[in-house]
Protein backbone atom coordinates (compact mmCIF):
# COMPACT_ATOMS: atom_id res chain seq x y z
CA UNK A 1 0.00 0.00 0.00
CA UNK A 2 1.25 3.44 -0.76
CA UNK A 3 1.89 5.67 1.91
CA UNK A 4 0.41 9.08 1.81
CA UNK A 5 2.44 12.13 1.46
CA UNK A 6 0.93 15.46 2.00
CA UNK A 7 3.61 18.56 0.50
CA UNK A 8 3.39 22.03 1.22
CA UNK A 9 4.47 24.64 -1.13
CA UNK A 10 4.80 28.15 0.40
CA UNK A 11 6.10 29.54 -2.89
CA UNK A 12 6.86 33.34 -2.56
CA UNK A 13 5.69 34.04 0.50
CA UNK A 14 6.82 34.56 4.56
CA UNK A 15 9.66 36.12 6.28
CA UNK A 16 11.73 34.53 9.55
CA UNK A 17 8.85 35.01 12.15
CA UNK A 18 6.25 33.30 9.83
CA UNK A 19 8.26 30.69 8.98
CA UNK A 20 8.98 30.14 12.10
CA UNK A 21 5.37 30.23 13.39
CA UNK A 22 4.33 27.97 10.50
CA UNK A 23 6.99 25.72 11.08
CA UNK A 24 6.71 25.13 15.18
CA UNK A 25 3.16 24.67 14.46
CA UNK A 26 3.52 21.89 11.99
CA UNK A 27 6.01 20.00 14.61
CA UNK A 28 3.10 20.50 17.24
CA UNK A 29 0.37 19.48 15.09
CA UNK A 30 1.50 17.00 12.79
CA UNK A 31 2.04 13.22 13.69
CA UNK A 32 3.99 11.32 10.88
CA UNK A 33 3.98 8.17 11.89
CA UNK A 34 1.82 6.93 9.44
CA UNK A 35 2.22 9.70 6.73
CA UNK A 36 4.69 11.23 4.81
CA UNK A 37 5.29 15.44 5.51
CA UNK A 38 6.96 17.73 3.00
CA UNK A 39 7.84 20.97 3.06
CA UNK A 40 8.71 23.65 0.12
CA UNK A 41 9.69 26.82 1.41
CA UNK A 42 11.32 29.92 -0.16
CA UNK A 43 14.98 28.73 -0.75
CA UNK A 44 16.31 31.76 1.21
CA UNK A 45 14.64 30.42 4.76
CA UNK A 46 15.94 26.60 3.81
CA UNK A 47 18.14 26.48 6.79
CA UNK A 48 16.00 28.10 8.99
CA UNK A 49 13.49 25.72 8.75
CA UNK A 50 16.25 22.46 8.40
CA UNK A 51 16.82 23.68 12.11
CA UNK A 52 13.30 23.74 13.32
CA UNK A 53 12.44 20.24 11.65
CA UNK A 54 15.78 18.36 12.54
CA UNK A 55 14.39 15.32 14.55
CA UNK A 56 10.78 15.65 13.50
CA UNK A 57 10.25 13.36 10.90
CA UNK A 58 8.85 15.95 8.46
CA UNK A 59 10.83 16.55 5.12
CA UNK A 60 12.07 19.71 3.49
CA UNK A 61 12.83 20.78 0.01
CA UNK A 62 13.02 23.50 -2.74
CA UNK A 63 10.83 24.44 -5.44
CA UNK A 64 13.05 25.19 -8.21
CA UNK A 65 16.59 23.97 -9.16
CA UNK A 66 19.06 24.12 -11.61
CA UNK A 67 19.74 20.96 -13.96
CA UNK A 68 23.48 22.23 -13.87
CA UNK A 69 26.17 21.54 -11.33
CA UNK A 70 27.83 24.68 -10.84
CA UNK A 71 28.63 27.79 -12.91
CA UNK A 72 27.52 31.05 -15.18
CA UNK A 73 24.10 30.49 -13.97
CA UNK A 74 23.07 33.52 -12.25
CA UNK A 75 19.96 33.48 -9.57
CA UNK A 76 20.06 29.54 -9.81
CA UNK A 77 20.75 26.83 -7.23
CA UNK A 78 22.83 23.76 -7.73
CA UNK A 79 21.69 19.98 -6.68
CA UNK A 80 25.02 19.74 -4.13
CA UNK A 81 23.73 23.43 -2.72
CA UNK A 82 20.29 21.76 -1.73
CA UNK A 83 21.80 18.61 -0.63
CA UNK A 84 24.48 20.58 1.47
CA UNK A 85 21.23 22.01 3.28
CA UNK A 86 19.77 18.75 4.26
CA UNK A 87 16.85 18.62 1.46
CA UNK A 88 15.10 15.51 0.40
CA UNK A 89 12.20 16.42 -2.26
CA UNK A 90 12.71 18.99 -5.32
CA UNK A 91 9.76 20.16 -6.83
CA UNK A 92 9.91 20.43 -10.09
CA UNK A 93 8.13 21.43 -13.03
CA UNK A 94 5.11 23.65 -11.14
CA UNK A 95 2.74 25.10 -13.38
CA UNK A 96 3.77 28.54 -12.84
CA UNK A 97 7.48 27.25 -13.48
CA UNK A 98 6.05 26.64 -16.69
CA UNK A 99 3.72 29.42 -17.57
CA UNK A 100 5.73 32.38 -15.80
CA UNK A 101 8.77 31.29 -16.62
CA UNK A 102 9.15 29.25 -19.61
CA UNK A 103 10.22 26.07 -18.96
CA UNK A 104 9.70 23.33 -21.18
CA UNK A 105 9.24 19.56 -20.88
CA UNK A 106 12.82 18.60 -22.28
CA UNK A 107 13.70 21.14 -19.42
CA UNK A 108 11.58 19.65 -16.78
CA UNK A 109 12.66 15.97 -17.66
CA UNK A 110 16.46 17.35 -17.18
CA UNK A 111 15.33 18.67 -13.94
CA UNK A 112 14.01 15.24 -13.05
CA UNK A 113 17.23 13.42 -14.15
CA UNK A 114 19.44 15.91 -12.46
CA UNK A 115 16.97 15.54 -9.02
CA UNK A 116 17.20 11.94 -9.41
CA UNK A 117 20.85 11.80 -9.82
CA UNK A 118 21.61 13.42 -6.44
CA UNK A 119 20.11 11.20 -5.36
CA UNK A 120 16.77 13.47 -4.37
CA UNK A 121 13.17 13.02 -4.68
CA UNK A 122 11.69 15.15 -7.44
CA UNK A 123 8.12 15.86 -7.22
CA UNK A 124 7.12 16.29 -10.81
CA UNK A 125 3.95 18.60 -11.53
CA UNK A 126 1.91 18.25 -14.53
CA UNK A 127 -1.44 19.31 -15.53
CA UNK A 128 -3.77 21.00 -17.90
CA UNK A 129 -4.99 24.99 -18.06
CA UNK A 130 -8.75 25.85 -18.01
CA UNK A 131 -8.53 26.33 -22.07
CA UNK A 132 -7.23 22.75 -22.44
CA UNK A 133 -9.72 21.16 -20.24
CA UNK A 134 -12.33 22.57 -22.12
CA UNK A 135 -11.03 21.67 -25.65
CA UNK A 136 -10.80 18.55 -24.30
CA UNK A 137 -7.25 17.98 -24.82
CA UNK A 138 -6.18 17.17 -20.79
CA UNK A 139 -4.82 13.96 -21.21
CA UNK A 140 -2.76 14.88 -24.25
CA UNK A 141 -1.49 17.39 -22.34
CA UNK A 142 -0.63 15.33 -18.99
CA UNK A 143 0.56 12.66 -21.44
CA UNK A 144 3.56 14.74 -22.85
CA UNK A 145 4.59 16.17 -19.54
CA UNK A 146 4.84 12.48 -18.04
CA UNK A 147 6.05 10.64 -21.24
CA UNK A 148 8.81 13.60 -21.98
CA UNK A 149 10.07 12.40 -18.58
CA UNK A 150 9.55 9.03 -19.26
CA UNK A 151 11.69 8.91 -22.36
CA UNK A 152 14.59 10.74 -20.43
CA UNK A 153 14.62 8.50 -17.26
CA UNK A 154 12.96 5.53 -17.72
CA UNK A 155 10.21 4.08 -16.24
CA UNK A 156 11.86 2.44 -13.47
CA UNK A 157 12.82 5.60 -11.52
CA UNK A 158 9.41 6.77 -11.28
CA UNK A 159 10.06 4.16 -8.37
CA UNK A 160 11.47 6.88 -6.65
CA UNK A 161 9.40 9.68 -8.66
CA UNK A 162 6.61 11.52 -7.23
CA UNK A 163 4.03 12.76 -9.64
CA UNK A 164 1.56 15.53 -8.30
CA UNK A 165 -1.13 16.75 -10.87
CA UNK A 166 -2.03 20.19 -10.21
CA UNK A 167 -5.05 21.25 -12.72
CA UNK A 168 -3.54 24.56 -13.49
CA UNK A 169 -7.31 26.14 -13.98
CA UNK A 170 -7.70 24.76 -10.09
CA UNK A 171 -4.54 26.36 -8.76
CA UNK A 172 -5.02 29.78 -6.34
CA UNK A 173 -8.51 30.13 -7.46
CA UNK A 174 -10.71 28.57 -5.38
CA UNK A 175 -11.55 26.18 -7.71
CA UNK A 176 -10.99 22.61 -6.65
CA UNK A 177 -11.30 19.46 -9.19
CA UNK A 178 -14.25 17.01 -8.24
CA UNK A 179 -12.34 13.99 -6.29
CA UNK A 180 -14.25 12.09 -9.44
CA UNK A 181 -12.30 14.76 -11.72
CA UNK A 182 -8.95 14.62 -9.81
CA UNK A 183 -9.51 10.30 -9.69
CA UNK A 184 -10.26 10.24 -13.59
CA UNK A 185 -6.91 12.04 -14.56
CA UNK A 186 -4.73 10.13 -11.61
CA UNK A 187 -5.94 6.34 -13.33
CA UNK A 188 -5.00 7.78 -16.60
CA UNK A 189 -1.74 8.84 -15.49
CA UNK A 190 -0.99 5.22 -13.61
CA UNK A 191 -2.25 3.74 -16.90
CA UNK A 192 0.51 5.63 -18.80
CA UNK A 193 3.09 4.74 -16.23
CA UNK A 194 1.79 0.76 -16.12
CA UNK A 195 2.03 0.42 -20.59
CA UNK A 196 5.99 0.51 -19.32
CA UNK A 197 5.80 -1.36 -16.13
CA UNK A 198 2.73 -1.86 -13.92
CA UNK A 199 4.56 -2.71 -10.95
CA UNK A 200 6.40 0.72 -11.20
CA UNK A 201 2.87 2.35 -11.50
CA UNK A 202 1.20 0.51 -8.39
CA UNK A 203 4.29 1.95 -6.79
CA UNK A 204 4.78 5.63 -7.86
CA UNK A 205 3.11 8.05 -5.47
CA UNK A 206 0.51 10.59 -7.07
CA UNK A 207 -0.77 13.65 -5.28
CA UNK A 208 -3.36 16.03 -6.42
CA UNK A 209 -2.80 19.71 -6.28
CA UNK A 210 -5.48 22.44 -6.97
CA UNK A 211 -6.63 24.47 -3.77
CA UNK A 212 -6.68 21.57 -1.86
CA UNK A 213 -8.72 22.56 1.86
CA UNK A 214 -9.13 20.79 4.71
CA UNK A 215 -13.12 20.71 4.09
CA UNK A 216 -12.20 18.26 0.74
CA UNK A 217 -8.77 16.46 1.85
CA UNK A 218 -10.31 13.66 3.16
CA UNK A 219 -12.89 13.00 0.12
CA UNK A 220 -9.94 13.36 -2.28
CA UNK A 221 -7.24 11.17 -0.16
CA UNK A 222 -10.49 8.83 -0.37
CA UNK A 223 -10.00 7.94 -3.88
CA UNK A 224 -7.87 5.05 -5.31
CA UNK A 225 -5.33 6.68 -6.73
CA UNK A 226 -4.73 9.80 -5.07
CA UNK A 227 -1.82 9.34 -2.56
CA UNK A 228 -1.97 12.93 -1.29
CA UNK A 229 -2.12 15.95 -1.88
CA UNK A 230 0.87 19.39 -2.64
CA UNK A 231 -1.09 21.94 -0.65
CA UNK A 232 -0.56 25.66 -2.12
CA UNK A 233 -2.17 28.70 -0.35
CA UNK A 234 -3.86 26.27 2.13
CA UNK A 235 -0.13 24.96 3.77
CA UNK A 236 0.08 28.62 4.81
CA UNK A 237 -2.48 28.22 7.44
CA UNK A 238 -1.67 25.77 10.36
CA UNK A 239 -4.82 24.58 11.37
CA UNK A 240 -6.04 24.22 7.33
CA UNK A 241 -2.57 22.35 6.78
CA UNK A 242 -2.41 20.07 9.63
CA UNK A 243 -6.10 19.27 9.38
CA UNK A 244 -5.08 18.35 5.37
CA UNK A 245 -2.24 15.93 6.99
CA UNK A 246 -4.23 14.47 9.77
CA UNK A 247 -7.18 13.33 6.65
CA UNK A 248 -3.94 11.58 4.79
CA UNK A 249 -3.86 9.75 7.96
CA UNK A 250 -7.06 8.64 8.00
CA UNK A 251 -7.47 8.05 4.24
Amino acid sequence: MRRKLVAANWKMNGSKAEISALANAFVQGIEVASVDVAVFPPALYVEQLAGILAGTGIEFGVQNVSAAEKGAFTGEISMSMVKEFGCHYVLVGHSERRELFGETDAQVAEKVAATLEADLVPVLCVGETLAQREAGVTEQVVAEQVVAVLERVGIESFTRVVVAYEPVWAIGTGKTASPEQAQEVHAYIRSLLAQRDANVAQQCRLLYGGSVKASSAAELFAQEDIDGGLVGGASLIADEFTAICQAAKGA
